[in-house]
């Protein structure tokens, strides 16, 4: 059983910062890729940005320059800083872990960026 908990969601300022952490736990014996997605109201669920066990990343063009995702490998635990956030950020985050042998995701935490 994996499970996945994340952290630091909430209520912040247009221009403003958040740091969500995810931290998981369980038997993941490989991991492969970990990842940040994002569910707006009535959109579909998107990617914002993964970083591979080798430290290589990818994000969405909405979000270069802005957000940065990083991983702590001993801990198990990813994090997304998100700066200059724009309400266009408000969404529910859904932290991601794939492996060989399937991918896990988090509950969600939401972000809410006010104008």
């Amino acid at each position: 059983q994996v499970q996945l908990v994340e952290s630091g969601g909430g209520l912040v300022q247009a221009g403003g910062s958040l740091r969500l952490s995810c931290a998981a736990s369980g038997s993941i014996f490989s991991i492969n890729t970990m990842g940040w997605y994002r569910q707006a109201p009535g959109k579909s669920r998107e990617l914002v940005a993964t970083i591979t066990r080798g430290g290589s990343t990818n994000y969405a063009d909405s979000v270069k320059g802005r957000f940065t995702i990083s991983r702590d490998m001993a801990k198990n635990t990813f994090y997304l800083q998100m700066t200059s956030l724009k309400p266009e950020d408000t969404a529910v985050y859904y932290c991601n872990i794939g492996s060989p042998w399937g991918d896990y995701w988090g509950q969600g935490t939401q972000v809410t960026v006010s104008s």
